[in-house]
């Protein structure tokens, strides 16, 4: 399988290079998007997790984003963001010129009610969702966390198209002048089997099955009139916080000069291998319709390797906000009552440990509108150009 995935690569780089690199870096679409429709998991969740466990008893106690610190930078209250303040989608809308994204589940209940469906996108990514349905991983013995898979956030959004317009013309105005940010959302299809301690081995089986999920909603986004898509990538995952602590090794060869795991870094490089090689594949299938890969692995790895070049000072292994040790769990962790985050976020790249601080995706963000991380470039001058 692995010999026929990179033969794979090799030959739509070959069709890239012979169509003189139209595959890859041609220039985005001058089209001013109005709106952004988001699909995901924690990484873009602006409220989902907040509404959508609003019925649950003691919700509070059981999701730590519901709680401060989470929030307390930007919004100074708990939005159920999973970060200290604005996540990457959050810098897009505001590049943009348009209001931050409003979460689905919000909406639907009616407790958001200042919604207007034809000036407003709308946000379905939700903490912890994954794009396989959870039924694979049960199977499996791995825990899921919750079952808001793409394919029940794409059902949203088709059940949402008939309240945006009554006419096919309105419609087709109002999708092909918005943004679809699809993802980040494959990683906790291997978050959650890394967790349970799954070799790198057998997780990299998911990979193309996970990326049949991605692909199969973007055509089906495709298909009812998504004229722009910005399809995130992995980042790298052996940088992350958490997984420093749960496979801190005295083995220094198994370690980057940032200090990151290779062999997680590796994966994730794989993952978004695949990733960009279907995306390729899709740009053949869909000429006309811009497919943007957003590159987080790299605008984010360049914080690792050089933070103080970006302000940070603070090392990887030490997060803002206080986490349970794995081998030594406690009934404390961000969110918990009394535990507080550390005085200045901005320091920092990691936030909780899983998830990183605004400033980080602050950098990040800049990193996908000026610098080289979008693939054809993501253009977004036509409608504001606002200094983040």
């Amino acid at each position: 399988m692995a010999w026929f995935m990179r033969v794979w690569i090799f030959l739509l780089l070959l069709l890239e290079e012979a169509a003189g690199g139209s595959i890859s870096s041609s220039s985005s679409s001058r089209r001013c998007y109005k709106r952004v429709y988001s699909f995901g998991d924690s990484l873009a969740d602006t409220g989902n997790t907040l509404y959508g466990s609003s019925t649950l008893p003691q919700a509070s106690e059981i999701i730590p984003s519901l709680n401060l610190p989470y929030g307390e930078t930007y919004f100074h209250h708990p939005t159920g963001r999973w970060s200290d303040g604005r996540l990457i989608i959050d810098f897009i809308a505001e590049q943009m010129g348009i209001p931050l994204v409003k979460p689905y589940l919000g909406i639907k209940s009616g407790k958001i009610k200042d919604w207007n469906p034809t000036m407003e996108g709308v946000n379905f990514a939700v903490g912890g969702a994954t794009a396989l349905d959870s039924s694979f991983f049960i199977d499996k013995g791995i825990f899921a966390s919750n079952n808001y898979t793409l394919s029940v956030q794409l059902d949203w959004f088709m059940n949402l198209l008939p309240s945006l317009s009554n006419s096919s013309s309105g419609l087709k105005e109002i999708l092909g002048s918005s943004l679809f940010l699809v993802g980040e959302i494959g990683g906790n299809d291997f978050n959650h089997p890394l967790k349970e301690h799954k070799s790198i081995k057998e997780i990299r089986k998911y990979v193309p099955l996970v990326i049949n999920e991605i692909s199969s909603a973007i055509n089906k986004l495709i298909e009812v009139g998504a004229q722009t898509l910005v399809v995130p990538g992995n980042f790298p995952i052996g940088c992350n916080f958490k997984y420093l602590t749960m496979f801190q090794t005295s083995n220094k060869s198994e370690y980057d000069e940032a200090g990151c795991l290779k062999s997680l870094n590796k994966f994730a490089q794989y993952y978004n291998d695949m990733l960009y090689a279907e995306l390729n594949r899709l740009r053949l299938l869909h000429p006309t319709t811009t497919i943007i890969y957003a590159d987080y692995y790299n605008s984010a790895l360049r914080l690792y390797r050089s933070p103080t070049q970006f302000g940070i000072t603070e090392p990887i292994s030490s997060a803002c906000c206080p986490l349970t040790d794995v081998n030594n769990p406690t009934d404390l962790h961000c969110g918990s009552p009394g535990v507080i985050a550390c005085v200045d976020p901005s320091q920092y790249i990691p936030w909780d440990g899983w998830h990183l601080t605004e400033a980080a995706y602050k950098l990040i963000a800049q990193g996908l509108f000026n610098g080289p991380f979008t693939n054809p470039k993501l253009d977004l001058s036509c409608v504001h150009n606002s200094e983040i």
